[in-house]
């Protein structure tokens, strides 16, 4: 994939990120970014890539051919538009398992709120002499106590996370 060969020609040409950053006249973080598949570089900056690398595209997008001038841009346009399409797959993938995040601690918070609603709060009857018992009754009131205080505001925010990350049609 052409995140691995940047890296690996960046490697055995001896260069670190910082130094290609310098030579394509873009960040370190740009470089780091290719080489962890999170973006692409687009045709312009493939081709400065290749000449600063002394490396030609086709080696880069993982092609060991004889290059034909004519064909070259035309080439590197359908590579990009595959590792592209890969990217967009794995984004499309993420959003999904966010979305299903967020509806799994929806779930769990109003299943916990109905379950300590459903309790009543056991603890009021409960005879405080004892230590361990005492200690047991105080965690639990001070736990539901700060549930119920922050449930709320983390129920609005996965209820607005299920909204940012569903699916735009």
């Amino acid at each position: 994939m052409l995140s691995e060969n940047i890296k690996a020609i960046r490697k055995s040409k001896g260069l670190s990120q910082e130094e290609l950053a310098v030579k394509l006249n873009v960040v370190r973080q740009t470089i780091s970014k290719w080489e962890q598949g999170l973006s692409v570089p687009d045709s312009d900056l493939l081709i400065a890539m290749s000449e600063a690398l002394e490396t030609p595209v086709s080696t880069l997008l993982g092609e060991n051919i004889v290059e034909q001038k004519a064909h070259d841009l035309k080439a590197i346009s359908e590579k990009l538009e595959v590792v592209n399409l890969q990217l967009a797959q794995k984004k499309e993938s993420r959003r999904k398992a966010i979305h299903w995040l967020f509806i799994v601690l929806c779930a769990a918070i109003v299943i916990s709120s109905a379950t300590l609603i459903a309790a009543g709060s056991p603890y009021l009857g409960w005879n405080y002499s004892d230590p361990e018992t005492a200690v047991v009754g105080v965690t639990y009131h001070a736990f539901e106590w700060l549930f119920f205080r922050i449930a709320p505001i983390i129920l609005v925010g996965g209820i607005a996370g299920i909204i940012l990350t569903r699916k735009k049609r």
